[in-house]
């Protein structure tokens, strides 16, 4: 036995939760001079969920190393740089989302005019293409940069209480005992007690403020109650092995990328599949599904319900026919989660922690990565300022209208999955804003558009959008003309902002990245055709070609 041991810890600043969020913060706090605390309940390397990355991601990650002298993120927004320069951490190729519209017990049989797929590219080239990330090798090399940085990373903890003020919080816990010689040493868990002028939350929905200090939640506007079920496997098909004929090019129509190198989404009644494909021979999969899907399929039994789920989706499970789950199925029963208050008196939650939606659209990281940008910036320029805790309030605000919309616009495509040419049509929306915010931010990195998720800051756009939205809600409801109304609406609203191509009918639902749209859009955004050549140029984007 030995006797229990109280470590206390007085920094400027404690970090709930070493995912990717935390830890990146934590590094750009010790650049801004301040002192560190980052806590962890767990330890590395282990298990988490949200992998799929974005180009508004990946734009983020580069301007947030470049703002705080942070080199060692650069290799990790890119896949090729990437494979290049971290071989030993997992990742996966993402050139685009695919999403496949699947009948209920029946095989997936693909149609000339690619009526039931959507297939959306992200980037023109293996090289410069998104990435999924392989979280448990990704966030251990985060914690032990942050480490490096002198970042007082804590590991073991049970958090147990919060004394919030604005002068100083006080965290109280137990951290387990120590380890020595592969065995744990016998005796009362150690105390811990941490003193910090301000709190960030980055250890996700439901985390440890939201609980701790009681706080209430709100309801996500539009979206339906949703259950997930999800797993890691090994043996997992390509979906193009599976139904080849679905894939075949024509003079017409030209596969913007290998479909199965993208965030995979297989879309029924009632809900969508995941398939993420690691180099490492590992699959993230899993399912998002309604309240009353979950309820037929029994979702809690884990194992027993994917099975019942892949033989509702004959194609899907061929394609995980022989796969094998490494790790046990984990249910979350209330998938969408919105804090009732997002920032208080000495503490702040990341977006992460603050609210999830659905990981149908990859919205996760980029309001992720935009929360810790925000946050940072409060950090470096309001410290020590009357005005942090309205800088912090601001913030919050902006994080929960953000959600919001993202819900809105989540939960019109949920509404939509019977209804593919409607279904297609509303994910314009998301790759119309999400395509313009990336390029305005690549044409002029400190350019205001592109500030807020989902243009919010554009007020053409965030009123087109609203009522947009309306009426995908009148159309759910059956009202007469609505559906016709909205498709018009939608082409209304993306028009101005497209620089993708979208829309295009020869394209058939296959829409690759392509130089020619850029180009073409250069006046929506308010530049010259030389400027967008010279943007593709450093980009490493062949200038009037996209390739497979």
């Amino acid at each position: 036995m030995r006797d229990r041991v109280v470590t206390r810890h007085d920094v400027d600043i404690a970090i709930i939760g070493s995912g990717f969020s935390g830890s990146i913060l934590a590094m750009i706090a010790r650049r801004l001079g301040r002192t560190v605390a980052l806590i962890e309940r767990g330890h590395h390397p282990r298990f988490a969920i949200g992998e799929s990355s974005t180009p508004l991601a990946s734009l983020l990650l580069e301007s947030i190393a470049r703002t705080y002298d942070l080199p060692q993120l650069l290799p990790f927004t890119k896949y090729g740089a990437w494979k290049r320069a971290h071989a030993d951490i997992g990742c996966g190729l993402k050139r685009g989302f695919s999403f496949f519209r699947h009948e209920t017990g029946a095989p997936f049989v693909a149609d000339s005019a690619h009526g039931n797929q959507l297939l959306v590219a992200a980037s023109p080239n293996d090289d410069i293409g998104d990435v999924h990330w392989y979280r448990p090798d990704f966030d251990h090399f985060l914690v032990r940069e942050a480490i490096a940085l002198d970042v007082d990373y804590i590991d073991g903890v049970s958090l147990s209480s919060i004394t919030p003020a604005s002068a100083g919080s006080v965290l109280v816990g137990r951290r387990e005992s120590p380890v020595a010689h592969g065995r744990a040493v016998q005796g009362d868990a150690d105390e811990v007690l941490i003193s910090a002028r301000l709190v960030v939350d980055a250890s996700g929905p439901r985390g440890f403020l939201h609980s701790q200090l009681g706080l209430g939640e709100r309801t996500l506007p539009g979206l339906p109650g949703t259950q997930a079920l999800y797993s890691h496997f090994t043996g997992v098909k390509p979906f193009c092995d599976v139904v080849p004929a679905a894939f075949t090019e024509t003079t017409s129509s030209a596969l913007p990328y290998p479909p199965d190198a993208a965030a995979v989404h297989h879309v029924f009644d009632g809900g969508w599949i995941w398939v993420l494909h690691f180099d490492n021979g590992i699959t993230s999969a899993g399912a998002a599904v309604t309240d009353s899907l979950a309820r037929e399929l029994r979702l809690s039994d884990g194992a027993e319900a994917w099975a019942r789920l892949m033989a509702r989706v004959p194609s899907v499970g061929d394609q995980f026919g022989k796969a094998v789950p490494t790790r046990a199925f984990i249910h979350v029963p209330c998938l969408s989660f919105l804090s009732d208050a997002v920032a208080g008196n000495g503490w702040v939650m990341l977006p992460s922690a603050a609210g999830i939606v659905d990981p149908l659209l990859s919205t996760g990281f980029p309001l992720t990565l935009l929360g810790v940008e925000r946050v940072a910036a409060v950090i470096a320029d309001a410290w020590d300022s009357p005005a942090l805790a309205d800088r912090l309030s601001a913030y919050a605000q902006r994080t929960t209208s953000e959600l919001e919309t993202t819900a809105r616009v989540v939960g019109a495509l949920y509404d939509a999955f019977g209804d593919w040419e409607r279904f297609t049509a509303l994910s314009h929306l998301y790759f119309a804003a999400a395509s313009f915010a990336e390029s305005a931010r690549r044409l002029a990195p400190n350019s205001a558009i592109g500030a807020a998720f989902l243009l919010g800051d554009n007020q053409t756009f965030a009123v087109g959008l609203a009522r947009c939205l309306d009426l995908a809600r009148a159309v759910n409801t059956g009202a007469k003309g609505a559906r016709g109304a909205l498709l018009e609406a939608i082409s209304a609203t993306v028009e101005p902002v497209n620089v993708a191509g979208l829309n295009s009918a020869a394209r058939r639902n296959w829409y690759p990245c392509a130089a020619d749209d850029l180009l073409a859009g250069a006046a929506k955004l308010n530049a010259g055709e030389s400027e967008v050549l010279a943007m593709l140029e450093r980009c490493g984007f062949t200038p009037r070609r996209a390739e497979v």
